[in-house]
Order: structure tokens, then C-alpha cells, then sequence
């Protein structure tokens, strides 16, 4: 996930005069009528406990340390895919923060000064994510034992369950802007009906930290007055640049789900059909 709706005070990856874009006015802290402090990134010793944290319950849960190890890697590197977009795009230097039990964030020193920057923030975690599952079926390929796809799985579903149009996962900031260019209430209507929808199927599978993270962001969205950072709106053709690399991103998640799988089934409808089971409730 990443965090580019609260204003931060600009780091030295701010836009150069020689690349064209205009300058950002430094955040106001409206507290205290003064620039935010700029973010220092979380402590070391805070973020390995976190760590820990997560790790203990991801093993709890699966009871596999190659799990443990896949989901801890994806995240790190999925996290560093925000963080290399919004350092590129002049939010930086953005910082990577482990959240206990639930999973990371990465927050820039900014707001996008567009929504198509904010677009590509919010994808280019779950497209770079996917970097981390080569590691885990070269092992594969190179030792012949199927427990490291189950290393590759997991990547894939973490990476495919934040592009669900939930907030507040990376999905609900890639087509939010554009539903709101159809309409407004058309994003708020859709982001809230997937969010519930989301929430019914964490408690139905017994996802209860799942389940009750997502229902708070939905009650923090109901009560939310502007959905969207200050910025220039998307235009019709970024809508559509944004749907289609949505798209791609969804159907490369879902092909690395799929070569995780293959080898165990004997066709292509199996595998598919083994992995939909995944996201049915009530498993």
C-alpha cells in the first residue's frame, strides 16, 4: 500500500526547475500554522519488532517458514516499488514503514501533483512486487521441490489482493480517479460496495485482522470529506492509460499465481479453478 493523501513538507527528490513541472508549495501543518516536519521514516528497532510481529502471525496462520519468508520479501520489495515511483515523481524521499500483524506502507514527503502520478504510485507496488517471487522459483527450478511455489503463490496473492478496489489497498487508488472521472458518487458508490464486500469475505474465511483493517478504512472514508488530494484531475486519456495498466498489472499477478500452480495440475482450467478457490467464501 502507500500513503499519498496526507501532505508532507518537499524532500531533496523534489521536481528539478529542468524537468519542466512547477513547484510544490512545503506542507502546512494546520495545527500548528507551520511546515510539517519532515518524515524521519520509522525506527529500526520499532520496524524489526514489527516484523517480527508480522512474521509470527503470517506463520501462525500457514505454519511455513518458506511462507513467512515469500510474504516478508514481497512486502519489502512491493513497499520499494512505491517508494522508487514516488522518489521518481518528486514525493520523495519516501520511507517504507512496517505495520504489526497487517502488512507495510510506504509514505512520500508529499502529494502527487497529479492523479496520474498517483496512479502509477499506487501500481507500481504490485507491478514491482512481483520482482519477488523470481528469487523463490529459481529455487525451484534449481532444487525440483514444489515447497517453493508456495513461496510464489503468496507473493502473487498479496500482490493481487492489494489491487482490489478496497480502500484503502492500492486497487481503490488506481481506479477510484477513474470511476470520479465518470462520476463522483460512481467511485464512491463502487469503492464502498467492494470494501464491504471485502470485509464480508475476511470474516466468512475467519480474516478477522483483514476483515476489521479494511472495515475501519471504509468508516474512515464515509467520514472523509474530499476523497482526493489537491491535484490535477486525470483526463480521458490517462483514464484509459490507467485502466489498461491496471489491467496488465491484475493479469500479471494472477499469470504468476498461475505458474506457481501449474505444476501440480494437469491443465490450465485446473490450475485456474485450484487458484479461484482461494478467494471463495466461506473456505
Amino acid at each position: 500500500m502507500s500513503d499519498i493523501d496526507t501532505p508532507r513538507r518537499p524532500g531533496p527528490w523534489d521536481p528539478r526547475p529542468e524537468d519542466g513541472r512547477a513547484p510544490v508549495t512545503p506542507a502546512v501543518d494546520p495545527a500548528r500554522g507551520a511546515e510539517a516536519p519532515l518524515d524521519k521514516g520509522q525506527h529500526p528497532v520499532w520496524a524489526l519488532i514489527s516484523t517480527l510481529l508480522l512474521g509470527g502471525l503470517i506463520y501462525y496462520w500457514s505454519g511455513s517458514v518458506v511462507i513467512v519468508a515469500a510474504v516478508l520479501f514481497g512486502l519489502l520489495v512491493h513497499e520499494y516499488g512505491h517508494v522508487l515511483a514516488m522518489n521518481r515523481l518528486g514525493m520523495g524521499p519516501a520511507r517504507i514503514y512496517i505495520v504489526p500483524f497487517l502488512g507495510g506502507l510506504a509514505k512520500g514527503q508529499r502529494l502527487p501533483v497529479s492523479e496520474w502520478h498517483g496512479v502509477l504510485v499506487s501500481l507500481a507496488g504490485p507491478a514491482f512486487g512481483l520482482l519477488a517471487a523470481i528469487p523463490f522459483y529459481g529455487l525451484y527450478l534449481w532444487s525440483g521441490q514444489v515447497v517453493w511455489l508456495q513461496g510464489v503463490f503468496a507473493i502473487a496473492f498479496i500482490n493481487l489482493i492489494n489491487l482490489a478496489p478496497a480502500p484503502p489497498l492500492d486497487g481503490s487508488k488506481a481506479l477510484g480517479p477513474v470511476l470520479a472521472r465518470i462520476h463522483p458518487m460512481l467511485e464512491k458508490v463502487a469503492l464502498l460496495a467492494v470494501g464491504a464486500l471485502a470485509v464480508l469475505w475476511g470474516v466468512s474465511n475467519g480474516s478477522w485482522l483483514f476483515a476489521g483493517f479494511l472495515a475501519l478504512a471504509l468508516f474512515s472514508h464515509l467520514r472523509r470529506g474530499a476523497w482526493r488530494p489537491e491535484g490535477r484531475r486525470l483526463s480521458w486519456g490517462e483514464a484509459a492509460k490507467s485502466t489498461g495498466l491496471f489491467v496488465l498489472t491484475t493479469v500479471a499477478c494472477v499469470g504468476v499465481g498461475v505458474a506457481a500452480l501449474a505444476p501440480g495440475v494437469e491443465t490450465l482450467t485446473e490450475s485456474l479453478t485450484h487458484g479461484a478457490r482461494v478467494f471463495e467464501f466461506g473456505r
